[in-house]
């Protein structure tokens, strides 16, 4: 099975997956394995890398995470190619496919099974990709040649925290710019000060394991899924022409057209007042 998945993987430019016992793993929701009736087995930790060219675009106002469609998507596209293959060559075996709604604590179980060390952002900081990527897992009852690696945190250089507009205003921006409803004046002016649409990616781009990464180039995603229909500069004209299923398709959907119209509204008067 090790050998399958490594040309599974291979085939689908994912480069950086180890396995790691089930035993090691925080369990955080029971009863999504109790669901897929594994008790005890082995997950398979995969990292997806999503930077793109596109995410340097310097004008850019959206997280590096949402420039691309919806990630939610990449995995199921990826598990619903792969769970058919196991099914079919491992005919006696469980599988389970999880991407952010997992039964393990994602992060820890990939740096116990050897992908990276963990930030003081506590994000997956990987050596290829720093830490943009996207963490997804296969939990299945065999038991793969596995080894368990102690967590390893990163230097703790103090850069992210001392970038964080969190420190200033107690709230994280990215949650700020997700928040339904109407900001306080705080919230407006935070928001209007950083000029994102949606989510912060400050912690990381302040990041020395990021800043190698594009400095080597190992940083860039080869899986053409986070290349295509990229947007980097969200509009108003562009939100207003997306039909609902495009969308659908954008990260950002799942707080409502509402919320991203919202701060584009805040930043075009921001705009209006310099002119």
């Amino acid at each position: 099975m090790f050998s399958f998945l490594s040309n599974f993987f291979q085939k689908n430019f994912i480069s950086t997956w180890a396995p790691l016992p089930l035993s090691a793993c925080r369990i955080t929701k029971p009863y999504l394995l109790e669901r897929a009736g594994i008790l005890d087995g082995t997950a398979v930790m995969i990292a997806v890398p999503y930077f793109t060219e596109a995410c340097t675009d310097p004008a850019r106002n959206l997280s590096a995470y949402a420039v691309s469609k919806n990630y939610h998507a990449y995995f199921d596209f990826l598990f619903n190619e792969l769970m058919p293959l196991l099914k079919e060559r491992f005919p006696d075996r469980k599988f389970a496919c999880f991407a952010d709604h997992s039964p393990i604590a994602e992060v820890e179980a990939a740096a116990r099974a050897g992908l990276g060390c963990i930030g003081e952002n506590h994000l997956l900081i990987t050596e290829k990709y720093a830490s943009y990527v996207f963490l997804g897992s296969l939990i299945t009852d065999e038991s793969l040649p596995a080894e368990i690696h102690p967590i390893r945190h990163c230097e703790g250089c103090g850069l992210c925290q001392k970038a964080c507009p969190m420190t200033e205003c107690g709230v994280c921006l990215s949650a700020l710019t997700q928040k339904k409803g109407a900001l306080s004046a705080e919230e407006t002016e935070i928001l209007l000060r950083h000029g994102s649409v949606w989510g912060c990616d400050i912690c990381q781009e302040v990041c020395p394991h990021t800043k190698r990464a594009l400095q080597s180039r190992s940083i860039f995603s080869t899986i053409p899924y986070f290349s295509e229909d990229s947007i980097t500069h969200l509009t108003l004209e562009i939100l207003d022409g997306m039909s609902e299923e495009t969308f659908l398709e954008r990260a950002f959907s799942w707080r409502g057209r509402e919320t991203v119209r919202r701060n584009l509204l805040l930043l075009n008067r921001k705009g209006d007042t310099q002119c």
